[in-house]
């Protein structure tokens, strides 16, 4: 449902880089390599008429499509859900990532936002078919973005300071309506909890689920720091899991944080020693105020987006001490990482 690989103002398909023209683009679309002003898809298509959709937003660095398997599994999870198993639509990971790859060589790009979405195609009337009679959209986008990893290393942020986050009145869809792993074209949700951070400006709207605990962001996954742990709202509650969530979780266990996921209310985070944000665009985005209060970043986030940086220059742009070429993302071994 949101979008926190896109999850995530600056939301993950807003990133775009200063002074490029879409219109010089190349989009994937149904197999065809077509310029931005040309790809379309019929009006008649269902993820148009309806948000019968699937997607995902992957981050290209230096070529590498980070965390492809993560993302992928979660579309086919996505498609499932839908009643629309990839299998049965004809779809492969494979063909799926060549699909990707074509896009990025198509534009030169070896540094992007990608997103790759998957509808049901077009019918003539609103009950969906069988997936296997199903002839699907397949749509590739992808938009420039700075280089990731380290900063010593030339890589550089996609934002510019701390987000100001705010809590909505616009509740989190609960997982019995749509299923919280989801991540469909149906984002009313999210667009109608940023509809109303307009008031006040705010980067980010904070949305609750039914009991009024704090769920994730429009486009975003939301972490805090208190009593010495870092903590984040629990997969039991209306919340994605985020791809860059859980890269996160992984760090801090690897260097030794306690961490929680629980159930938090507003107040919590308010009163948090440090907050920030993680998406899959955006990475690691410390929050400088949530409803007017100061929060900050602080040491754990400064540590954690360091050695986030760290794993992205480790894996995606890393040189040998000879002097070695970055993984060529062509060639089965480094497609594995």
């Amino acid at each position: 449902m949101s979008d926190p690989d896109s999850t995530g103002g600056d939301t993950e398909d807003d990133a775009d880089a200063a002074g490029d023209d879409a219109e010089d683009r190349l989009y994937h679309v149904d197999g065809d390599l077509l310029p931005a002003s040309e790809a379309s898809v019929s009006v008649t298509d269902r993820g148009f008429q309806y948000g019968d959709a699937a997607f995902e937003t992957v981050r290209a660095y230096g070529g590498t499509l980070w965390r492809w398997d993560a993302h992928v599994d979660r579309l086919f999870g996505s498609l499932d859900a839908l009643g629309m198993p990839a299998d049965e639509l004809g779809l492969s990971k494979l063909d799926l990532q060549a699909r990707v790859r074509d896009t990025l060589r198509a534009n030169d790009l070896a540094d992007a936002s990608v997103r790759l979405s998957v509808t049901r195609g077009e019918t003539a009337g609103f009950a969906p078919p069988e997936a296997a009679g199903t002839d699907p959209t397949v749509v590739v986008i992808v938009k420039p973005l700075p280089r990731g990893g380290r900063a010593d290393r030339g890589g550089e942020s996609t934002w510019d300071g701390p987000a100001t986050i705010q809590t909505v009145k616009t509740r989190r869809v609960p997982d019995r309506a749509i299923p919280s792993d989801a991540k469909t074209h149906n984002y009313l949700n999210n667009v109608l909890a940023r509809v109303e951070t307009r008031v006040t400006g705010a980067d980010e709207a904070v949305l609750l689920d039914g009991e009024g605990n704090v769920a994730e962001c429009s486009t975003a996954n939301l972490f805090f720091v208190a009593d010495d742990a870092i903590r984040t709202p629990s997969l039991d509650g209306p919340v994605l899991p985020g791809v860059t969530r859980a890269e996160v979780l992984d760090l801090a266990r690897e260097e030794g944080f306690p961490v929680e996921e629980g159930r938090y209310t507003p107040d919590d985070v308010r009163g948090a020693d440090e907050a920030f944000l993680a998406s899959s665009i955006r990475e690691l985005r410390p929050v400088g105020t949530y409803d007017g209060v100061a929060i900050g970043g602080g040491p754990v986030t400064t540590l954690l987006s360091r050695l986030y940086d760290d794993r992205v220059e480790r894996e995606c742009y890393a040189t040998d001490d000879a002097g070695g070429d970055a993984p060529d993302p062509d060639s089965d071994e480094d497609r594995r990482r």
